[in-house]
C-alpha cells in the first residue's frame, strides 16, 4: 500500500525581486517542498487502490509538468498527477515517495501533459470551497471543468447476487464559469449560461442555438466561452 505523506511549500524566496521568474530542477524542487504532519502528528493516509476497482486519478502515471505559484517561483520537469477523488495534487520526489500538496492556494497553476488546473474558489450550494479545476478557455471569462468520481464500497454477496469490490466511479463532469478573481459558477444548464452571460444575451441564444451548445458536449462550452470573450464591451 503506498502511502501519501502531506508536504507543504515553505516560502524560502523572499530577497528583493522575487518577483522575478525562478527556475528549478526536481531535486530542489524537493528541497523545496518540506514534509509536513497534520496537527494530530499522524501523516494522511489514502485508500489502498490495489484492491479497489477503477482509477481516482485524472492520470494513473505520473507525468512530468510545471508548477506556477504565485510567488512566481516555477518548478520545471517534476512528475506530477492529480487525484480527482482526494482533490489533491500529488508529486512524485526521486526516491519514489508519493507527497501531496497541502497549501495548493499558493499554486497560480500545473500544467500536468496536456491539462492546465488551477486552485480556485467555487461556490458549491450556499458555501464556498476551493478546489483544483481543469481549465478549458481563458480571457475575461474563464470556463472551467470539474471531474467528479466517487467511492463506491464493497457489496457483499446476497440471494442470486454475486458479491461486489469497491470501486472508483466516474461521474460526468461538471462546468463552472469564473469572472476574475471571483467564485466560480457552477453552470449545469442553458439557461444558466444565458443568465451568466446576461450583458451579451440575444448573441448567446443565438449562438447557442445556431451552434447546437450542449452541457454535455465540451467542445461546444469552449467555443461559447471563447465567443462572448471576443465580443465587444
Amino acid at each position: 500500500m503506498k502511502q501519501l505523506i502531506l508536504f507543504s511549500f515553505i516560502l524560502c524566496f523572499t530577497a528583493v525581486g522575487s518577483y522575478a521568474q525562478s527556475i528549478y530542477d526536481i531535486q530542489n524542487a524537493v528541497d523545496f517542498f518540506k514534509l509536513h504532519r497534520s496537527d494530530s502528528g499522524d501523516y494522511k493516509n489514502v485508500l489502498d487502490e490495489s484492491d479497489i476497482e477503477g482509477t481516482p486519478f485524472l492520470n494513473d502515471e505520473f507525468i512530468e509538468g510545471t508548477i506556477y505559484t504565485y510567488q512566481k517561483v516555477q518548478f520545471n520537469d517534476i512528475p506530477l498527477r492529480y487525484n480527482i477523488y482526494n482533490d489533491e495534487l500529488e508529486f512524485q520526489t526521486p526516491d519514489k515517495q508519493i507527497l501531496a500538496l497541502t497549501t495548493p492556494e499558493i499554486v497560480e497553476k500545473a500544467v500536468i501533459g496536456e491539462n492546465s488546473c488551477s486552485y480556485i474558489p467555487y461556490q458549491s450550494g450556499k458555501k464556498m470551497k476551493n478546489g483544483f479545476f481543469i481549465v478549458l478557455a481563458e480571457g475575461d471569462v474563464n470556463l472551467y471543468s470539474r471531474p467528479i468520481v466517487l467511492f463506491q464500497k464493497a457489496k457483499e454477496a446476497a440471494a442470486y447476487k454475486e458479491p461486489e469490490p469497491a470501486k472508483f466511479v466516474e461521474r460526468p463532469n461538471e462546468y463552472y464559469l469564473r469572472v476574475g478573481m471571483d467564485a466560480a459558477e457552477k453552470i449545469e444548464s442553458k439557461k444558466d449560461l444565458v443568465n451568466f452571460f446576461s450583458d451579451h444575451q440575444e448573441e448567446i441564444e443565438a449562438f447557442i442555438k445556431n451552434n447546437k451548445v450542449k452541457m454535455g458536449k465540451e467542445e461546444t462550452l469552449i467555443s461559447l466561452t471563447k465567443y462572448y470573450n471576443s465580443l465587444p464591451d
